[in-house]
C-alpha cells in the first residue's frame, strides 16, 4: 500500500503514512461480487492478492469478460465511480482475494484536503487511461495470438486461475478459436461480431502493478 503510494513521486513516506490510514483492509471470497451491474461503484481497491474479473452482458445476453485485475492492481469501474451512474458491468473476485478499500467520499475527501493526494490520483488515472487506449488498440491492431502471449507475460495468474472461456471472451475470440492459439502456431481470424464485443463496454479501470514484496 505504501509503495503503491509513492509511485508516483508526489506522496512522501509520511504522507503516505496518512493517507493509508483511511484504507480498509478487505477480503474476498470466490465467486463474491465487488459489484453488481444496476450498482453505481462507490469502492477503489488496490488488490495485493488474488484475481478479480469484470464482464458485462452484450445485447445477445452472452457473458463478455471486458477485464482481469491482480495483485498490484487498481480495479474499479471508473465511469460509474465518476459519474455516480449506474454501472453495466460486474466485478466478481474469480479467487479468493485480498486489498486496500477507499470509499468514494474518502477520496473526495482526500482529493479536496491533500494537494499530494490529488496529484497521485491525476497521475493514476492518466496511466489507467493510457492502459486503456493502449488495450483497445491492441485489439484491432494486434492478432489474438499476440495479446494472448501478451496476457501470458504480464498476468501470468490469468491464465493460472481465468477459466479459458472468459480469458476468450476478453481476447474476442471464441473458446475453440483460443484452443487453436494455444496449441500454435498460426493464429486465426477473428470475426466482427467477436472483435465488437472484445471493444465493447471497457470502463473497467486498472493500473501497472505494484510489486508487494
Amino acid at each position: 500500500m505504501l509503495q503503491f503510494l509513492q509511485s508516483t513521486g508526489s506522496v512522501n513516506p509520511a504522507q503516505a503514512e496518512e493517507i493509508a490510514a483511511h484504507f480498509q483492509y478487505v477480503v474476498l471470497r470466490p465467486q463474491e461480487f465487488l459489484l453488481r451491474a444496476g450498482q453505481v461503484s462507490n469502492e477503489y481497491l488496490l488488490l495485493t492478492h488474488g484475481l478479480v474479473r469484470a464482464f458485462a452482458y452484450d445485447t445477445e445476453g452472452r457473458d463478455i469478460t471486458t477485464g482481469f485485475f491482480g495483485r498490484g492492481q487498481v480495479g474499479l469501474e471508473i465511469s460509474s465511480f465518476f459519474s455516480r451512474q449506474p454501472s453495466q458491468e460486474n466485478l466478481q473476485a474469480l479467487t479468493d482475494c485480498a486489498g486496500w478499500q477507499l470509499r468514494h467520499d474518502q477520496m473526495n475527501a482526500l482529493f479536496h484536503g491533500r494537494n499530494e493526494f490529488r496529484e497521485f490520483g491525476r497521475a493514476v488515472l492518466v496511466r489507467g487511461f493510457a492502459a486503456l487506449k493502449a488495450r483497445m488498440l491492441a485489439t484491432i491492431t494486434q492478432p489474438a495470438a499476440v495479446r494472448y502471449e501478451q496476457l501470458l507475460r504480464t498476468s501470468p495468474e490469468v491464465a493460472q486461475y481465468a477459466p479459458l472461456k472468459h480469458i476468450a471472451s476478453y481476447l474476442g475470440v471464441t473458446d475453440s478459436s483460443l484452443s487453436r492459439i494455444r496449441k500454435g502456431p498460426g493464429p486465426p481470424r477473428q470475426t466482427t461480431c467477436h472483435l465488437a464485443s472484445s471493444l465493447a463496454g471497457r470502463s473497467s479501470f486498472f493500473v501497472g502493478s505494484i510489486s508487494f514484496a
